[in-house]
């Protein structure tokens, strides 16, 4: 057996960083497009702010993002324990899309909704899921024919998971009537919470606890209702995001 080569170390360099709706880590959906609403900026940085590295660019409409999944901690485990198998079941780290990997690198499929070119070089996106201030390190246009295959297996997640009902308060409602993004903000919280961000093992109990995830300016504060059909999640409150709001959020 021939030995395994010993491959020198290498750094990566950032071209641009990202400006998203996700504040926070917490509640950001686990896979890219499934919330549209989701609005996103990625602006490259010198030297690659350069109009002339993305001519052409205009031309496709959704990208392969490349990212260092920056607010994960550099250790890593062989076994991680995916969301989609309710936080118990183990898997290989490389049999998944963990955060925790050994070079903390994430791939995202985005939708490119537009290009800046005036003073640098600003990419609008759409159906984001990274987080504000998320280095990037290479973008690349998507080719549907080449990277599309629709009878591929998916393993542990063949499709895509089931929406929980969400309901808003009266006081909340009231909220988002009187800002200007009432909407694309009614919709971002819908297709967020409709993901479930809770944590995995604390899903199916019957619990009153109130959680907090952070959404462009605010803080939505929301809670689980258990009926013996379905669970709802129950938006109590939009408030403008504080410091003190964060310690709602798990993981805070």
């Amino acid at each position: 057996m021939r030995n395994a080569p010993q491959c020198a170390p290498f750094t990566l360099t950032t071209i641009g960083y990202v400006e998203s709706d996700y504040p926070d880590k917490f509640g950001i959906p686990r896979q890219p497009g499934l919330a549209p609403a989701a609005d996103a900026v990625l602006a490259l940085v010198p030297p690659y702010n350069d109009p002339l590295t993305v001519r052409g660019l205009e031309d496709f409409s959704h990208l392969w993002v490349s990212f260092i999944f920056h607010q994960s901690p550099e250790r890593w485990t062989p076994l991680v324990r995916p969301p989609r198998l309710g936080g118990n079941r183990k898997v290989g780290v490389f049999a998944s899309r963990s955060t925790h990997r050994p070079n903390r690198l994430g791939l995202s499929l985005v939708k490119l909704a537009g290009i800046e070119t005036r003073h640098g070089v600003r990419l609008k996106l759409e159906g984001c899921d990274l987080v504000s201030g998320t280095p990037v390190v290479d973008i690349k246009p998507y080719l549907p024919w080449a990277e599309a295959h629709p009878e591929a297996r998916a393993g542990f997640a063949p499709q895509v998971p089931d929406l929980l009902p969400i309901s808003f308060s009266q006081s909340a409602l009231d909220t988002l009537a009187a800002r200007a993004d009432s909407a694309t903000l009614h919709a971002l919280i819908t297709q967020v919470l409709g993901q479930d961000p809770r944590p995995a093992y604390k899903r199916g109990e019957e619990s009153e606890r109130v959680y907090g995830v952070r959404l462009r300016d605010v803080d939505v504060k929301f809670c689980a209702l258990q009926n013996d059909e379905a669970t709802t999640l129950n938006v109590v409150a939009i408030d403008v995001a504080t410091e003190e709001c964060a310690q709602l959020r798990p993981g805070k």
